[in-house]
């Protein structure tokens, strides 16, 4: 029980945090997060709501990296496996103990003005980032994807991709989820 009024008390925050970001002169830029073993910042303008972790349920003929719906907060949203979806890499089989893995997972949907009803499975929120907070990015490969942004290097060395939530929610490959 304490887990979870902390767990609430820190999505809490984040969210004001997440608020006070969009009407202030806030530095922030940028939601962190962690997928699999990638780091990756969301510009707060692409990012919507954070929800806990909800299983989908399954959709068959669908993309690997389409888990299925879900029902948020009243609505229906695809979810997508982030982890999968950027690395292309098979998704991790959904046993019991990856589902109790999924404490810190969280379901990050893609902003409204997107009109895409799409969130995005992450591991882990790490929180609000801004670019006082790297000292090197690097712009992307000239065959990246259009959805990757720079990446960006931390004091302690650790790679970030940007990922750009509105080129992502446009993308053909992300919008044809079926098999």
């Amino acid at each position: 029980m304490a887990n979870r009024d902390a767990l609430r008390a820190f999505q809490s925050r984040l969210a004001s945090r997440l608020q006070a970001a969009r009407t202030s002169d806030v530095s922030a830029a940028w939601l962190a997060v962690e997928a699999g073993e990638g780091k990756y910042l969301f510009p707060l303008g692409h990012a919507g709501e954070i929800f806990p972790w909800t299983p989908p349920e399954p959709v068959p003929y669908t993309a690997p990296w389409f888990l299925g719906v879900a029902n948020l907060r009243g609505g229906l949203y695809g979810v997508v496996q982030l982890a999968t979806f950027a690395t292309g890499e098979a998704p991790v089989a959904a046993t019991p103990s990856v589902e109790g893995m999924r404490a810190q997972s969280r379901l990050v949907a893609l902003n409204e003005l997107l009109e895409v009803n799409c969130a995005l499975l992450i591991d882990r929120l790490v929180g609000l980032r801004g670019v006082e907070a790297f000292v090197d990015s690097q712009a992307p490969a000239t065959d990246a994807p259009p959805w990757l942004g720079h990446a960006y290097i931390d004091a302690a060395g650790e790679q970030w991709q940007e990922i750009n939530l509105q080129a992502l929610s446009q993308q053909t490959r992300f919008l044809s989820i079926g098999a």
